[in-house]
């Protein structure tokens, strides 16, 4: 079994790139797959959850070519139509890769049946059946609890109009992708804000999308164009060492080509209203998805409380930012944030149990936790449960803590942040310095993002 094992760590002045965004590269695929030529997309994301969806894409016939030291994929777009499987699509871990092929594959004139590991047999899909059912879609389960395996009996779809019970990027993508192939208006009403890249992607594959309020809308039938794109780098994925920054005074940060969209940047707003000195500035718009410079200062945290509407902004950040809540002054409360028990993992439980095993003094409820925060945290042994998020976050807290901390079954990293790992120990080996001749201290035109309380 994997491990990662984590020390204190000095104060951290560092010049760093992230990995390209995996919620990106899974839409720019999925995309260029359907369109009516080549595509070539930069930056993609070669980790195991995209993988899924590249390897999904080659069963439903769609030609592909990886440069791995480019992170370029070639893509020949389908015009819209797949190939049916020979065999079973396997989807891996990954929960994006099953829901949002759900919607293209609801309208193939083929059967196709979605599986994938042990924790995305036990993900909700019913979430993505109703509203494809109501389009006219197929769609059962093998599963008394609505989990996978996924079987889809392809038919013609119609439009609908449909709220969504609780935000979702996923459910209302799988919609959108449907609406493709539909004649007439889909429109789909979301209860909060959730991520936009699928609009916005949409709309860079010359597919119009209208959006009034909470409405997003498009006019089916319609192939993608092809065109080429650039994947941003991963704010998700620079979320561990912004707080791995943030919380440790004497400490700085430049992360570049990090996407800036602002549907992702909830945990920046967070960090601001939790003392975080953080500036940035956008560079560029590849694509309808803007991208540039983050500036990142250490100083002392305090505590606050994440609820609401922006809960569905950071669902994939809550649990480095509950380990931020664990290193501020004063108690930190996340509530609203229910979904978390459906993830890979019950991360609401994950987080709580790894955060006591380290000390922390923290109380666990039904749509989240609150968090009495402390330094420094205490060295243990914690498990992973075989999330990648879990596992990556508590290796940031082994950053704060006395003694040694041991992560298990860390090999689940792999499926979104493949160099995660190489990165904390180059911080732990060199003390922080990685990047002694390039300060980071820049002459860039920042825009400051004010310590809001």
């Amino acid at each position: 079994m994997s491990m990662l094992k984590v020390r204190r760590s000095a104060p951290i002045n560092y010049e760093i790139t992230v990995p390209g965004d995996k919620s990106i590269s899974h839409r720019a695929l999925l995309l260029a797959a359907l369109s009516n030529g080549t595509c070539k997309i930069t930056n993609f994301l070669q980790a195991e959850d995209c993988l899924a969806t590249a390897e999904a894409l080659r069963e439903l016939g769609v030609q592909m070519e990886f440069f791995s030291d480019a992170n370029l994929v070639i893509v020949e777009g389908c015009h819209g139509k797949f190939k049916p499987p020979a065999t079973d699509i396997n989807c891996g871990n990954s929960g994006t890769t099953m829901r949002l092929l759900a919607g293209i594959l609801a309208a193939q004139p083929f059967r196709s049946r979605l599986v994938g590991d042990a924790s995305l047999s036990h993900r909700p899909m019913q979430r993505i059946i109703q509203p494809l059912s109501l389009m006219g879609a197929r769609l059962s389960t093998e599963n008394e609890l609505g989990c996978p395996p996924l079987v889809i009996e392809g038919a013609p779809l119609k439009p609908i109009t449909y709220s969504m019970p609780i935000a979702s990027a996923q459910v209302k993508s799988a919609i959108l992708f449907a609406g493709l192939f539909t004649r007439g208006k889909t429109t789909v009403i979301e209860p909060g804000r959730s991520r936009d890249h699928t609009e916005r992607m949409l709309q860079h594959f010359l597919i119009p999308v209208q959006r009034e309020g909470r409405q997003i809308s498009l006019h089916g039938p319609r192939i993608p164009e092809s065109r080429d794109f650039q994947v941003p780098g991963d704010l998700s994925s620079a979320a561990f060492w912004l707080i791995a920054v943030a919380a440790q005074p004497g400490s700085r940060l430049l992360i570049k080509n990090v996407g800036l969209n602002p549907s992702r940047t909830g945990i920046i707003d967070i960090l601001v209203r939790m003392g975080a000195h953080i500036r940035e500035v956008v560079e560029q718009t590849e694509g309808g998805e803007p991208s540039g410079t983050l500036d990142i200062k250490g100083t002392r945290l305090r505590a606050t409380t994440i609820e609401g509407d922006e809960i569905s902004n950071v669902i994939d950040e809550l649990p480095i930012l509950a380990v931020a809540g664990a290193l501020a002054e004063g108690k930190t409360i996340i509530r609203n944030a229910e979904e978390l028990r459906v993830k890979e993992t019950d991360r609401i439980t994950a987080i709580v149990t790894n955060l006591r095993e380290m000390g922390v003094e923290v109380v666990e409820r039904d749509d989240g936790m609150e968090i009495q925060g402390k330094l420094p945290l205490q060295g243990a042994r914690l498990k992973s449960f075989g999330d990648h998020r879990i596992a990556m976050a508590f290796g940031i807290a082994g950053l704060f803590a006395r003694g040694e901390t041991v992560i298990e079954d860390t090999d689940c990293i792999r499926t979104s942040y493949p160099e995660y790992e190489n990165t904390l120990r180059k911080i732990q080996k060199r003390g922080g310095l990685l990047n002694r001749r390039t300060p980071v201290i820049g002459m860039l035109n920042f825009r400051q993002r004010g310590n809001r309380a």
